[in-house]
């Protein structure tokens, strides 16, 4: 089964990213606006029973993680994906590094970039100009998130959370 682990914002900037998620991302339905800490891997139901005091341990030791969203940004020319930036900080990486390390390692496609998706998989002249546009949006948001989520993929594509962990807590 596959998995992943994520941070889901606020309900008001989830609702931000929704605006434009309806229009630009075809994968709107499949899973709320999220930061991805983990990417997705795939494991057994036994294996992971074993992967969950790793991620309890993880929640525990660390503190809850603010967030600070600065503006629309695009992953162009690697593909076109847009997305709010999340600027990186020490709480993410840190979170980030511990998501990657021991039992939990895996290789990864690309660096980590902490962003919420907003637009997806558009042709090359959707997405000059809906970046074009969206570029211009002020965007200043800053939150503290407390929790991070587990999430499984279920037959149809979408993702649904398998367990929450809550930072600071066993």
């Amino acid at each position: 089964m596959k998995y992943g682990v994520v941070l889901f914002p606020s309900k008001k900037l989830q609702d931000t990213a929704n605006s434009y998620r309806k229009r630009y991302d075809a994968r709107y339905a499949l899973i709320p606006p999220h930061i991805t800490v983990k990417e997705q891997f795939e494991t057994s139901n036994e294996e992971l029973e074993t992967l969950i005091p790793t991620f309890r341990d993880i929640a525990h030791k660390l503190k809850p993680i603010t967030i600070n969203v600065t503006k629309v940004s695009s992953f162009s020319p690697a593909n076109n994906t847009v997305y709010l930036k999340v600027e990186k900080n020490d709480e993410l990486k840190t979170l980030y590094e511990h998501l990657h390390s021991g039992p939990l390692a895996q290789e990864v496609e690309y660096s980590y970039i902490p962003h919420i998706t907003i637009g997806q998989n558009l042709s090359d002249d959707e997405h000059l100009d809906v970046y074009s546009q969206l570029k211009l949006v002020d965007i200043n948001h800053e939150e503290v998130i407390d929790r991070f989520h587990l999430l499984y993929q279920l037959d149809n594509g979408s993702w649904t959370v398998y367990e929450t962990f809550r930072f600071g807590h066993e």
